[in-house]
């Protein structure tokens, strides 16, 4: 990453913005060393918590170990898939949590030399610290992981109402382009494409609800629709589960047993006999 940015700026940024305080949105905090860090309020209280390296660091070496890894595939197979996934597919050692220097509530603007950046908070819709970067001059919007594009979305925090409120503003802010958390840049029909999936998929659990099934069963059988070629499509089990807590009126920061949620889309992938991604 900052290699390729080295090709439009040969300097080091001065300035970097987390977007919210997932370990794949701040772990790179360290590299920018005497960079101003900047984020929503709750995205440094949060980090500490919920981007702990060590515990990913530790489930990997669980699945290394021979014992502890058929532990895990016996209490835990979808905890044991993914450390397999992030093993593959990352380096975790060295990791240091830096956390922001600068921290705003609502809106907090930038001025890079007189090119004005708008941070704009509009969390929980994925995570507590949700922030938009929109760079108006340019038609711009990095949206973190408020949008997932050609890929399932999943949501920690939050609720459906408040992310498709959230799809709505960015559609208004009239963006030329779109840079999601997840997935491809994109225009504004990449955001009408993840909105129609959440409504879709929320209003299927709705039904499924209403037979009386688990959000594990309903997740085994509701159709993917146009959706099918998306990455992740395991990931459903999250949306489902998200929409029968709201049926029954809990909380929408409730905690999630992430354990036993990486187990649920693992056997979503295994009865649909997909590829299974996480």
């Amino acid at each position: 990453m900052i290699g390729l940015f080295g090709k439009v700026w040969k300097a080091m940024p001065k300035q970097v913005i987390n977007t919210h305080e997932d370990g794949d949105h701040v772990w790179g905090n360290q590299l920018f060393e005497g960079a101003e860090v900047i984020a929503h309020r709750t995205v440094k209280e949060l980090m500490p918590h919920v981007a702990d390296p060590k515990e990913t660091q530790d489930l990997i070496a669980k699945a290394n170990n021979v014992a502890m890894r058929l532990i895990l595939k016996g209490l835990h197979p979808g905890a044991l898939a993914i450390a397999e996934q992030l093993h593959q597919d990352y380096d975790f050692e060295g990791i240091q949590l830096v956390l922001p220097t600068t921290v705003f509530e609502d809106r907090h603007v930038l001025n890079l030399d007189g090119t004005e950046v708008h941070l704009i908070y509009v969390g929980p819709c994925h995570q507590t610290g949700d922030t938009l970067i929109h760079v108006p001059s340019e038609g711009v919007v990095f949206t973190g992981d408020v949008i997932f594009h050609e890929c399932t979305p999943m949501g920690w925090n939050g609720s459906y109402e408040k992310w498709m409120k959230n799809l709505d503003f960015i559609i208004s802010l009239k963006p030329k382009v779109i840079v999601p958390g997840h997935g491809p840049v994109c225009g504004v029909e990449g955001v009408v494409q993840m909105k129609a999936y959440l409504e879709y998929v929320r209003g299927e659990a709705m039904r499924c609800f209403g037979l009386g099934m688990s959000a594990l069963d309903a997740s085994k059988k509701i159709d993917f629709g146009p959706y099918a070629e998306w990455r992740a499509p395991a990931r459903i089990f999250m949306n489902v589960e998200r929409a029968y807590r709201e049926f029954r009126n809990e909380a929408g920061d409730a905690p999630w047993d992430h354990a036993k949620t990486f187990d649920a889309i693992y056997h979503v992938a295994k009865a649909r006999g997909l590829h299974l991604e996480f």
